[in-house]
């Protein structure tokens, strides 16, 4: 039975007041800004600092400052709410230990320690001033990850082909895209994350999150049940397991679709790994048919970009 790491860290709560070492004074908790719903637009550009980036399974990290020293290894989660530091490199840079709070992954809720970071910077974009979980590489799979604090006002691109990852500042005017390869879905946000509405399983309307920092796309009950409920033979599945950057893990069911719908674009045979997951309810999508979009299915493009600001998605075709 196959084991997937899905590095999906959706939610911080408050604070916990027991346990690991008191608040630094005067160091915030980073939230995501509240975004309101998406408009349609067909203009989606990225100017920036090419990153070079390094590909963990299907997903991608890339070169990030810690108090101005590394670089280390980050993956690029926009299904985390917050960006994420290694233990290891915590202990490197005897970075100061702040409050415990509760993370809420994939596979349900944990309390874990924080610690203060004076800057992270990746390209030209910089966080000051801030408390970040710790957790060990071994389940990160890489040295950190970077999340939706530190994406939020940044437009991002994912060139799967080169292996490079170029963020940009969102606030940049736009010019309209002109090859006929790519395709722009408007998003809407929630928790900082971007939603897609406009796609389909089979003919069965989705929401789907775009969740670079999985390497498996997740579908919830919700949609396991409109799919195959009325039928009179269940799927052909596969068990697997999940494991969330906590080290803890969930049970799920591979099923292959006959093809998902993105916008304007239409792919064949996709595996969807079936779990109820608690970030479906974090999103409110609990009851709603739904995936956790992972790079399994977002590196079948040459590339993605992401505008957080802007709240749009744009996928080049594979030539």
């Amino acid at each position: 039975m196959p084991v997937l790491p899905l590095l999906a860290v959706l939610a911080i709560a408050s604070a916990q007041t027991n346990g690991g070492a008191p608040p630094i004074d005067g160091t915030r908790i980073s939230r995501p800004p509240v975004i309101q719903p998406a408009t349609i637009d067909d203009t989606l550009e990225v100017t920036g600092d090419s990153i070079d980036a390094r590909v963990v399974d299907t997903r991608m990290t890339v070169g990030v400052l810690v108090n101005g020293q590394g670089p280390f290894r980050f993956l690029v989660d926009s299904g985390a709410d917050r960006s994420v530091v290694g233990s290891g490199v915590a202990e490197r840079l005897r970075l100061p230990h702040g409050r415990t709070v509760t993370l809420h992954g994939v596979a349900g809720r944990s309390i874990v320690g924080t610690v203060k970071l004076a800057r992270l910077a990746v390209g030209r974009n910089e966080l000051r001033d801030f408390l970040v979980p710790a957790l060990p590489e071994r389940h990160l799979g890489a040295q950190g990850l970077l999340g939706i604090d530190a994406l939020a006002e940044q437009r991002v691109m994912l060139d799967f082909d080169q292996k490079t990852i170029t963020v940009g500042d969102a606030v940049r005017p736009l010019r309209a895209a002109s090859a006929s390869d790519e395709i722009i879905v408007t998003a809407r946000r929630r928790n900082g994350q971007l939603i897609l509405t406009q796609a389909e399983a089979g003919r069965q309307r989705i929401a789907a999150v775009i969740d670079t920092g999985a390497q498996v796309t997740i579908g919830n009950r919700a949609l396991y049940d409109a799919l195959f409920r009325n039928r009179r033979k269940p799927p052909v599945t596969t068990p697997t397991t999940l494991i969330s950057v906590t080290g803890e893990s969930v049970a799920a069911d591979m099923v292959t679709l006959p093809q998902v719908r993105i916008g304007g674009l239409v792919l064949q045979d996709v595996t969807l790994a079936f779990a109820e997951v608690p970030p479906f309810a974090l999103f409110g999508l609990a009851d709603r048919p739904a995936v956790l979009l992972g790079t399994d299915v977002l590196g079948a493009f040459r590339r993605v970009t992401l505008d957080f600001r802007k709240r749009k998605v744009r996928f080049l075709l594979r030539r």
